[in-house]
């Protein structure tokens, strides 16, 4: 939703540059020994910002004009438009698949941190660390050649940044009151052990604490994936049960990358250029809403999820339904989770009685 948030605002910014360039096309020349024609090239400039925008409402991706340099202003814009729309689709598709990717890498990097507190916990000389980097969980990470080489290859090892870790270490941890608790008990069970490692990546790393404010200024997304990578790590702390014979599991983001990434693909490229007939029919059931001053993130959120009902007729129309208001009440306006669901649920009810939306298979009868 983001990345067709974007590339929409670049859609109309690439739009204002091609007025732009018209305007400058006829534009007096200022360095031509001629007499320059101001009041024509006004009128012509006037006509062919017209014929751009006429054609550009019509979706057409060229003109023609009696007046040779009143058509070439015109097709060069399109010209320009197309091509920067091609780049700009391109981008944000590689960029959203680039981001998603970027999540494990952030997952690594909150798994390596334990073990590299552990090792300046080991160094310090003057405060007894002995419950903390005997704890189960912290030896276990330490011990992951799994983790340990994903750490390294991804560059998210921490030992480009020993400054960052000493003064988390010293500034963050060691002034925790559940660290310091942990420390003073006399033998920690299992329990004691798991329930700490719990807080310390909840409260301590992903906390309100200057740690997660580096991930924050470090992460374009990270408000989104913090959720997303607090959630392995938990899955990852109760892989394990604290025995010699357990181990940790890393876990991937995702079980099938090649079919999620499919899916993010076919979502994108359909959601960016929906067809004009279903961009009318959001138009046609948005009347009562004023569609002109229709919220930006409210209209993506109508076309991707047409685009799913579309494109999926394996999943449920009432999930599709579930699903994007659930990203109208995150990121639109507090009026927005029951205004898209009004326009979905009619918006479906006639793609289906139409039979443009087809659910079939266990399930999906009538769209339950």
């Amino acid at each position: 939703m983001q990345s067709l948030f974007a590339l929409e605002q670049c859609k109309e910014a690439n739009y204002e540059l091609c007025l732009e360039q018209i305007s400058d096309a006829f534009a007096p020349d200022l360095n031509s020994m001629e007499v320059q024609d101001k009041a024509a090239l006004t009128q012509q400039k006037k006509t062919a910002t017209k014929l751009f925008e006429k054609a550009f409402k019509q979706f057409e991706s060229s003109v023609d004009h009696e007046d040779p340099r009143i058509k070439k202003a015109v097709n060069d814009c399109f010209i320009f438009y197309n091509k920067q729309a091609k780049k700009d689709t391109d981008f944000f598709l590689k960029n959203t698949i680039s981001e998603i990717e970027k999540i494990y890498d952030h997952y690594i990097a909150v798994l390596s941190l334990p073990p590299a507190f552990a090792e300046l916990a080991e160094a310090d000389k003057k405060v007894s660390h002995k419950n903390f980097v005997s704890n189960s969980w912290i030896n276990a990470l330490r011990q992951h050649e799994g983790l340990r080489k994903d750490a390294l290859k991804l560059g998210r090892h921490w030992q480009d940044k020993p400054d960052k870790i000493k003064g988390w270490f010293r500034d963050v941890v060691r002034q925790d009151n559940e660290y310091l608790n942990y420390l003073d008990k006399k033998s920690p069970t299992l329990d004691d052990q798991k329930k700490f490692i719990n807080h310390l990546f909840k409260k301590v790393i992903l906390g309100k604490t200057v740690i997660n404010e580096f991930f924050e200024e470090e992460v374009l997304r990270w408000a989104e994936d913090k959720e997303i990578v607090k959630g392995l790590v938990e899955k990852t702390v109760k892989s394990y049960d604290g025995t010699p014979a357990s181990a940790v599991q890393l876990h991937t983001l995702s079980i099938n990358w090649e079919e999620d990434r499919e899916f993010v693909e076919k979502l994108y490229n359909k959601a960016c250029d929906l067809e004009q007939p279903y961009k009318e029919l959001i138009a046609n059931n948005t009347r009562n809403w004023e569609v002109d001053r229709l919220p930006l993130t409210d209209r993506m959120i109508l076309e991707m999820a047409i685009a799913e009902l579309l494109e999926f007729p394996g999943i449920p129309v009432k999930v599709t339904i579930n699903e994007y208001i659930e990203l109208a009440k995150n990121y639109s306006t507090p009026k927005s989770r029951q205004f898209i669901n009004g326009i979905l649920d009619v918006i479906a009810k006639e793609l289906k009685d139409t039979g443009v939306v087809k659910k079939s298979g266990r399930g999906l009868m009538d769209n339950k």
